[in-house]
């Protein structure tokens, strides 16, 4: 076992992890930028080292800054959460060669996966469904482009092989368009991600979103923690999410879970990962990995009662996974909403001192936070402050919780989307269960 933990991240995810270390007996050491000396992990956790000033790249990014902060406190091991180096292969790289433990996936693992038309051929080998597409990086022959394009079926969709986000993607819907669309989407690529590649795929018209949780030791165990739908999404970010994907045949669900465990074997995977698809007439369509754990992982640990920090975390310590897919008892429904500090009408954010605060209670109710009374929400990060979680027997159980609970939560002196949640979660057609990645915005007129 792990005897300390740096912890590489900031806000909501470093007080869950740090929360599981301590669970765990596992001493933590949290590094901050300067405006975050007053976070609440910060004030816990059994060492605390500034690593730079505000912006991210002088700080959360600062690579020697937080492998020499690994060196002076004497952890052994770094968790990155989510965000910032959580999924930089260069970073687990220079942690490993410095000596220390990832607590991730191996550097060439997370490599193979942040580069999509890699990760799709890794996945058709392991049998995993995929969208049909051009089967590697585009050519520069207009005719062969055109000849692709045919093959798969308009409309089809331009993305960068290095993309991610929802950013460096281009629907194409007719061959008129296509050569200048993938011109434009190369050129767009080199300039954000530093790799013009790009690649083609199907453009599936109304697909849910929906994603499959594993584990696995990297010892040729892993398991599937079920799925969630994150299909409620404002401009490829998900603002909902439900374990289980609700509607989803028991056949076509139970396939691809297998289709998963089989690719962490044959990738010999460590720790916790999500595999992502769009699902569209009884089909999925692997679309990519995240080789790290997801915003969302409560809901699958709600119906689980599986703590996947603690399980990465004895992962990276070199234990075996503590449980086996028999083990695992599926139980109800769980739903997360986003928190955010932002206009709920022009989505803004929205930084500034809390004045008052109230966390909603109750049965079936979590709350992972790191706000409080008097907290300053900064300017320099991601805008999400809290997630609200609940769990019911079922659906309708659940859902009703989290009505109650958005109704009970209060942040007054910032301006939040808490009120959007509370519109969506009474919208007739998300009650009804299965609606699309187009819905939300459609809703909302965007």
């Amino acid at each position: 076992m792990l005897d300390k933990v740096l912890i590489a991240n900031r806000g909501e995810i470093a007080l869950r992890i740090l929360r599981a270390c301590k669970e765990l007996g596992i001493q933590t050491v949290a590094v901050h930028s300067k405006i975050d000396a007053e976070l609440k992990h910060v004030k816990l956790a059994d060492q605390a080292v500034c690593i730079g000033p505000n912006p991210s790249p002088q700080s959360y990014l600062n690579v020697p800054a937080i492998i020499s902060a690994m060196e002076v406190t004497g952890a052994q091991a770094v968790h990155p959460g989510y965000g910032f180096l959580a999924e930089n292969a260069d970073f687990a790289e220079q942690v490993e060669d410095s000596g220390f433990t990832f607590i991730g996936p191996k550097a060439e693992t997370i490599r193979t996966m942040g580069d999509k038309v890699a990760a799709i051929k890794a996945m058709k080998i392991a049998g995993v469904p995929t969208v049909p597409g051009s089967d590697g990086p585009l050519s520069e022959d207009p005719d062969e482009l055109r000849a692709t394009a045919k093959r798969i079926g308009y409309p089809v969709i331009v993305k960068a092989a290095a993309g991610g986000g929802g950013r460096g993607m281009r629907v194409v819907e007719n061959e008129e368009s296509l050569v200048n669309s993938v011109t434009i989407t190369k050129t767009e690529a080199a300039a954000a991600f530093g790799d013009g590649t790009v690649y083609m795929e199907k453009f599936l018209q109304n697909p849910r979103h929906v994603e499959v949780q594993v584990l696995s030791d990297g010892q040729g165990n892993a398991i599937h923690l079920g799925d969630r739908d994150c299909s409620l999404q404002r401009r490829h970010q998900k603002v909902i999410e439900e374990a289980p994907a609700p509607g989803i045949p028991e056949e076509a669900r139970q396939a691809v879970f297998a289709s998963c465990v089989e690719a962490c074997i044959q990738m010999n995977y460590r720790g916790a990962g999500t595999f992502e698809f769009l699902y569209e007439d009884g089909n999925y369509y692997f679309i990519e990995m995240n080789t790290r754990v997801q915003v969302e992982h409560p809901v699958s640990e709600m119906i689980t009662g599986v703590d996947i920090i603690k399980e990465q975390l004895t992962i990276a310590g070199g234990r075996p996974l503590s449980i086996k897919q028999e083990d695992i008892v599926f139980r109800g429904h769980s739903f997360e909403c986003r928190i955010n500090a932002e206009d709920p009408k022009t989505f803004l954010p929205q930084p500034g001192k809390i004045v008052a605060y109230h966390a909603p209670g109750g049965n079936g109710v979590r709350v992972d936070s790191h706000i409080y009374n008097g907290y300053s929400v900064p300017p320099n990060y991601d805008s999400m402050i809290g997630k609200v979680i609940t769990y019911g027997r079922d659906r309708n159980s659940a859902l009703s919780r989290m009505r109650n609970a958005l109704d009970e939560m209060m942040i007054d002196g910032i301006k939040t989307n808490i009120d959007l949640h509370a519109d969506l979660v009474r919208d007739e057609e998300f009650k009804k269960g299965g609606v699309n990645i187009h819905y939300l915005e459609k809703k909302l007129g965007l």
